[in-house]
């Protein structure tokens, strides 16, 4: 009987430990993936783009497979690269940070810089054959691969927010927990922005009561908005993120000066308030993150376009035909 007891115990003892790596896996995922915000609402803010043009009934169909292709990204393919970085290569998670700051700067200062020098649309040079299987299956792989510099991003964001000391194993399940829930959050969210017309019209006509008639037609005038809401919360969140990266990075590798004088302005503009002193130097260190990486941004857009975009067409150029 005493034996009984003492196997109880340990039992007892072992599921305590694993609840209590659970509970660690839990909040590390949480926290590292708060990290990931500005990647993440741009993924929410880009991703309904892809279902436009598209019947209705398509769209969940739609978002459904681009969702599936973002945990096949994050999973099969950056999860076991992102734990071999890890294991054998962690200098380079900072430079990788910085890359992705860069391309979140890049995007960010180029979506203000069209608002104010509109570009004209041209031809992408494919010719489509009026099939909508095909066209959707284009709009899908091509959805998937943005994706897969999103989730570069996403999780080289959360794999330098998860703690260094944990486990390779606890490291790769909190990755894992975050990457999985982002994608949830993301798609799920996504689901719902591109059917809420749809219930907004449904409410709108067959509602039985005035009451969720004016409902539904007050979700539908207020979706526009709500999308352009969206995009400049995007954006913003993609630069202040971004340039966050950037100067954290420039602070660890070679140049502290942006990140020891945007903390030194924030500290003391919290000195001059009361309670919320917290708030006031985040929200300080955030703008000035911000207006570094909209700077920053605008410089890399004559990179992007004169250097970067024309090396990539000539190596596709220069691909064999298969």
């Amino acid at each position: 009987m005493s034996g009984l007891l003492a196997l109880l115990d340990d039992v007892a003892g072992i599921a305590k430990v694993a609840a209590a790596q659970i509970d660690d896996i839990a909040g590390a995922a949480a926290k590292a993936g708060a990290k990931a915000a500005g990647a993440v609402i741009d993924d929410a803010a880009v991703t309904p783009n892809y279902v436009q043009g598209f019947a209705p009934a398509r769209e969940l169909p739609i978002v459904g497979k681009i969702a599936l292709g973002s945990i096949r990204n994050k999973l099969l393919i950056l999860l076991p690269a992102a734990m071999l970085m890890s294991a054998f290569a962690p200098w380079l998670i900072t430079p990788l940070l910085m890359l992705g700051g860069s391309y979140l700067c890049f995007e960010g200062a180029e979506k203000i810089w069209h608002l104010f020098r509109p570009h004209t649309p041209h031809a992408d040079g494919k010719v489509h054959n009026g099939d909508p299987l095909h066209l959707e299956s284009e709009k899908v792989a091509g959805a998937i691969k943005t994706d897969f510099i999103l989730s570069a991003e996403i999780m080289t964001i959360i794999l330098a927010a998860l703690p260094q000391d944990q486990g390779i194993w606890l490291q790769g399940a909190a990755l894992a927990l975050a990457a999985v829930g982002i994608t949830v959050i993301v798609y799920g969210g996504v689901a719902l922005i591109v059917k809420a017309d749809d219930v907004g019209l449904w409410l709108a006509r067959e509602g039985q009561l005035s009451l969720t008639r004016g409902l539904g037609r007050g979700v539908v005038r207020v979706m526009p908005g709500f999308m352009k809401t969206l995009t400049i919360v995007g954006t913003a969140a993609m630069i202040w993120v971004g340039g966050s990266i950037v100067v954290h990075g420039l602070y660890e590798l070679l140049w502290p000066l942006p990140y020891e004088w945007i903390h030194h302005q924030a500290v003391a503009a919290a000195a001059l308030v009361g309670s919320a002193s917290g708030f006031v130097e985040w929200a300080v260190t955030a703008f000035f993150d911000g207006i570094l990486g909209l700077a920053y941004g605008l410089l890399l857009i004559p990179v992007a376009t004169w250097v970067i975009n024309p090396v990539l067409k000539a190596v596709s150029r220069d691909k064999p035909a298969h």
